[in-house]
């Protein structure tokens, strides 16, 4: 195996390349935790408006479950060596009630809506408040890219 050298970016440089890959990627690995039931971890799409990051579940699921008892959450993107991860809390919309515009956008990039399912959905809204990206270990320092709320460098 050849080890790939590494160049260290800058916050800025993160701070770039995060937004780039929050606009262009589909899906997202989801963590919650319920204080009876414990962790959940699954992948939903989701989209990014520029500010938040939108995804939609079963409005029985377990993820459901679990924000509307503890709304802290974490995500991450599915690439463990360019990684992200954002926290933040939860925004819950049931389907009849999101803002029509994240809606359409959600639907306009996925070709799914789920106003129209006879299920119940719910919308997931995440405004991070931290945000960590690095590659490799030459970045683990530096990492956090974002710190309640406000984007460093």
């Amino acid at each position: 195996m050849q080890a790939t050298e590494i160049t260290r970016r800058n916050a800025a440089e993160r701070r770039r390349d995060t937004l780039a890959r929050l606009g262009a990627e589909r899906d997202v690995w989801v963590s919650t935790a319920h204080p009876d039931h414990g962790p959940h971890q699954v992948p939903l799409w989701f989209l990014w408006d520029g500010r938040a990051v939108w995804m939609c579940t079963g409005a029985a699921s377990a993820t459901a479950r679990n924000v509307r008892e503890e709304p802290r959450i974490r995500l991450s993107l599915p690439d463990t060596f360019d990684v992200v991860l954002l926290q933040g809390e939860v925004e819950a919309y049931p389907a009849g009630d999101v803002p029509t515009d994240a809606a359409d956008a959600f639907t306009a990039k996925f070709g799914w809506d789920p106003r129209t399912e006879q299920g119940s959905f719910l919308y997931l809204r995440v405004e991070p408040t931290t945000v960590r990206a690095w590659r490799g270990e030459p970045e683990l320092r530096g990492r956090v890219i974002m710190r309640d709320g406000a984007w460093l460098g």
